[in-house]
């Protein structure tokens, strides 16, 4: 179930890629099978181990194309271990609004990010989270749960933001390109969720919708995705940005 949308983030082959806060690596999966040279970065242990072993197992079965790169790294969004521009293409994909010092963490993902590269971000969008938070206060409660809640305009900002030098004036500032939101069908799962108790999951309702989405996931029938075609822009749960960086200039 991707977020992102890799056209839009204009990823090609042989791109060096950054998965920032890759979790199991659903993202970094269908970068490497599209022949991008990726780096899988988290800070949890296992769940690199799990993402290093399919990576693994996608080489054996002859999944990714000659010369395609894939590896996994663990650290800190604090403080990423790679150079000053060392990445074409970066995603963080539902990880910002787990991070108390976000606006740190956006400027590591800019100063590792070439100039001509791109950036997608993605976080739970407003109006479906401020629900959630309303309805469940475990939803959010929860140790490494959900810190924030972001407005569309308030991403943005503090993204293209994220390269001016400590007294304000340019650095490489971000140029933000334009949106999508993802997810719709999954945003009235969470709305039950929550209503229901968001660790119920023999509730009946929730163990019905639950089944719905597995169906979307794995058959992907024409009328699921054609309600989420319609659902996606009115409640998509996600809210994905994509920026990119000027190329620099001479003084």
């Amino acid at each position: 179930m991707l977020t992102v949308d890799f056209d839009k983030l204009g990823l090609r082959p042989g791109d060096r890629v950054l998965d920032m806060g890759c979790g199991a690596g659903r993202h970094a999966f269908e970068m490497y099978r599209r022949g991008a040279d990726v780096v899988a970065f988290d800070m949890d242990a296992d769940e690199l181990a799990g993402v290093s072993d399919l990576f693994h197992a996608m080489r054996q079965a002859g999944e990714v194309p000659a010369g395609a790169e894939a590896d996994v790294k663990q650290g800190d969004a604090l403080q990423l271990p790679f150079a000053d521009g060392e990445f074409d293409r970066i995603v963080a994909a539902e990880v910002l609004e787990h991070i108390h010092a976000d606006v740190d963490a956006i400027r590591e993902l800019v100063r590792v990010l070439r100039p001509g590269g791109t950036l997608a971000v993605s976080v739970p969008r407003w109006l479906p989270e401020v629900v959630n938070w309303k309805l469940s206060d475990d939803y959010h409660h929860a140790e490494g749960g959900h810190i924030r809640i972001y407005t569309d305009h308030e991403l943005i900002d503090k993204v293209t933001k994220a390269g001016r030098l400590n007294d304000g004036t340019p650095g490489d500032a971000m140029v933000y390109e334009g949106r999508d939101y993802a997810h719709g069908l999954h945003t009235p799962y969470w709305w039950i969720k929550c209503a229901v108790g968001v660790t119920n999951d023999d509730h009946p309702l929730a163990k019905a919708y639950h089944r719905l989405l597995v169906w979307e996931i794995m058959s992907q029938p024409r009328l699921l995705r054609l309600a989420g075609a319609v659902l996606d822009p009115l409640i998509g749960k996600s809210l994905v940005l994509y920026f990119s960086k000027p190329l620099e200039q001479d003084a």
